[in-house]
């Protein structure tokens, strides 16, 4: 009996697997997109732990999203145990899905605007003043986020050769943020406990955040790092995330916040994908790696106890 993980990027998986090897928890990748699954056999036994990522399209995967939608079906309707299981997709690929779900939970989120297709982008641009930004609904790694300082901005880049078509049809227009430093920050939870929360600068990383040693943005040495431990980081917003992913079946994710200039805490993103970074492991008071190790391995024993 072994952990599973679901997922299209081996790029991101090695330290994931060195953390699992120096724990003893077996562990075996199903690498999905373009593989074949017969519905009519029982998955194999063992812990399931779904990482796709919404920017699997991006390197060569299109298929991989709706392939693990029906795998995630197929083990849930077996009775696997599921880290990360069917609706945690949904909410990971569609950020329509993610802020829906955190303003009925009572967060504070970006003012946004969904369209679909490009036709109405521009009348729908109007109804924000601006600066505002653009994104696509499925993304990931800040994929087709853009500031535009005036409508005719966006009217140029629409009908210009730099317009980039969302994967799903789905183009979010949404209010921009005035932060009050120019940082983001990002909450690590793991099985309903907080690991720690980093910070992201936006004046040198943009919109293009990504933590994982493997995206490398950014980073020519130790002092040019994006990211830094929040140390001492104690706010309500913490308990109310781990209530958040245990009413929607989050077992591992990081929250994603911005502190506003006029005092707001906008919470943006969920990355039900969360990488971790390794100079922040090293320098943060407990490994999220370890923790999310210690996790699936407790899950795994409550699977073999059971037989």
């Amino acid at each position: 009996m072994k952990l599973y993980v679901l997922h299209e990027n081996p790029e991101w998986y090695a330290p994931l697997a060195g953390a699992f090897d120096r724990a003893g928890l077996p562990h075996e990748q199903w690498l999905l997109g373009e593989a074949a699954f017969d519905l009519a056999e029982e998955p194999p036994a063992g812990v399931y732990w779904s990482r796709m990522s919404a920017s699997s399209h991006t390197r060569g995967h299109p298929f991989a999203k709706d392939q693990t939608r029906g795998v995630l079906a197929w083990l849930e309707s077996r009775g696997r145990t599921v880290v990360n299981g069917r609706r945690v997709l949904d909410l990971e690929v569609s950020k329509v899905e993610q802020l829906a779900a955190l303003a009925a939970a009572g967060f504070d989120v970006p003012r946004t605007i969904a369209v679909a297709g490009s036709g109405e982008l521009a009348a729908a641009a109007r109804k924000l003043p601006v600066p505002f930004i653009s994104k696509h609904n499925q993304g990931g790694k800040g994929l087709g986020v853009r500031k535009f300082d005036s409508h005719r901005d966006f009217d140029a880049y629409l009908a210009g050769p730099d317009y980039e078509s969302p994967a799903d049809g789905i183009t979010l227009l949404q209010e921009f943020l005035v932060a009050a430093q120019p940082r983001i920050t990002r909450v690590e939870v793991v099985g309903g406990e907080y690991i720690y929360a980093i910070t992201a600068d936006t004046a040198r990383g943009g919109f293009q955040l990504c933590p994982a040693d493997a995206c490398a943005i950014g980073t020519t040495g130790p002092q040019e790092s994006l990211f830094a431990v929040r140390t001492g980081f104690s706010h309500p917003v913490i308990g109310r995330y781990i209530d958040f992913a245990d009413r929607h079946g989050i077992g591992i994710a990081g929250f994603e916040f911005i502190e506003t200039a006029d005092g707001r805490l906008v919470t943006y993103d969920i990355n039900t994908t969360t990488n971790y970074n390794a100079e922040i492991e090293a320098a943060a008071p407990r490994s999220a790696l370890a923790a999310v190790t210690g996790y699936l391995g407790r899950l795994l024993a409550a699977e073999r106890a059971q037989g």
